[in-house]
């Protein structure tokens, strides 16, 4: 089992587990239900798809474990991660914003991992796509999320579908006050890493950029990006209708940048998230659904443009950064009469801005898209 894990591992570029990960493998070996809580970027998704895959059974032809994912493209990674450690099993994605007949066609090869949204796998379920009778193990991923999203229905009826589960694993890196209806987390052992994590990194800077009425919150914007150099970052809005006003301020002062949000089509998003993963644009304006599970690991500058709504909400954005063995910084916009909410240190170091940094380079990389494939060769 070991010599396979290191292979597996290795598929991905990874020496050794951390502690986080050689905890949920120990602790998965049985039928217990689980709680894993750990900060952003410390590496869970490994840490349950490691243990998932060993219990999986390639000899048998049949839907074995199931991962539901608040996004599409937290979902999308999660596969990306499972395809990358080459085990030889199969999985396949489900989510809206393409068609369902290839999620049909996929399921109807009984793949043993399924991975999806709340929406779509339960639309699957109903259709009988999805056998629901052989599903031992359920994990859902940024659990808390699905809550605040209002999946709690769905994902009650998909739990409660699953007529053979014997355990759920719960994935997070914050603990919410609920669980979803019908879904019960009493007994089940809890891995928390989530106070050491707090403790021992120092990767992670906070600062604060105040800025009074003498300038607009998108001239302050502007500015503090050209001070930072144009470096790697993401600018937070709480509402879509913000992020694209940004974006066109943004662009009319020369700055090459991509926005993202929920409403956007779903071509679009991947563009963008392409375009900002591959370094062709260094700036991303978006909402907080880019806050869970986008894993890209050049970010350097985390920019709360709109104070978070949670500290939940901060905790998650600033998650972006700082991944892993990455430095990063978290940057907080206060405006005139604005306050600090009680979660932030007012004593942070503050950011002065530099009315003459100059505008910044654009990046020596492009993005062609080809809008072809094997029918036209």
């Amino acid at each position: 089992m070991e010599k396979n894990l290191e292979a597996l591992t290795a598929n991905l570029g990874i020496k050794s587990l951390n502690e986080l990960q050689q905890a949920m493998l120990d602790a998965s070996t049985g039928k217990d239900d689980l709680i894993l809580l750990s900060a952003t970027g410390s590496g869970k998704t490994l840490a349950f798809l490691l243990p998932l895959q060993r219990d999986l059974d390639p000899s048998l032809r049949q839907n074995q474990a199931l991962i539901i994912a608040p996004s599409r493209e937290l979902a999308l990674q999660i596969e990306n991660v499972f395809r990358g450690l080459q085990t030889g099993l199969s999985v396949t994605c489900c989510y809206g914003g393409h068609k369902r007949e290839i999620e049909e066609n996929n399921l109807s090869a009984c793949p043993a991992l399924i991975i999806g949204t709340p929406g779509r796998l339960a639309d699957h379920l109903r259709r009988g796509n999805i056998d629901p009778t052989a599903i031992q193990t359920l994990v859902l991923d940024e659990f808390d999320k699905c809550l605040e999203l209002g999946f709690s229905d769905e994902i009650s009826f998909i739990h409660n579908s699953l007529s053979g589960l014997q355990r759920k694993w719960m994935i997070s890196a914050t603990l919410p006050v609920e669980s979803p209806e019908g879904i019960s987390l009493e007994g089940a052992k809890t891995l928390d890493f989530r106070t050491d994590a707090l403790l021992e990194d120092n990767r992670l800077e906070y600062k604060l950029l105040s800025f009074g009425k003498e300038i607009t919150r998108q001239a302050a914007a502007f500015q503090l990006i050209c001070t930072l150099g144009g470096r790697s970052s993401i600018l937070f809005c709480n509402q879509k209708d913000h992020v694209e006003s940004l974006f066109h301020y943004l662009k009319e002062q020369g700055l090459d940048l991509v926005y993202y949000h929920g409403s956007m089509e779903q071509r679009d998003r991947d563009s963008a998230l392409n375009k900002f993963r591959n370094g062709t644009v260094n700036l991303m304006i978006t909402t907080d659904l880019a806050s869970r599970g986008l894993d890209i690991s050049h970010i350097r500058y985390i920019i709360h443009y709109q104070l978070p709504e949670s500290e939940q909400v901060f905790i998650h954005r600033n998650g972006r950064t700082a991944r892993m063995d990455k430095t990063g910084a978290a940057i907080v916009m206060l405006g005139p009469d604005q306050y600090l909410p009680p979660y932030m240190d007012p004593a942070m170091e503050k950011v002065e801005l530099s009315a003459s940094a100059p505008l910044p380079a654009p990046s020596k990389w492009i993005t062609l898209y080809v809008a072809a494939g094997k029918k036209i060769k």
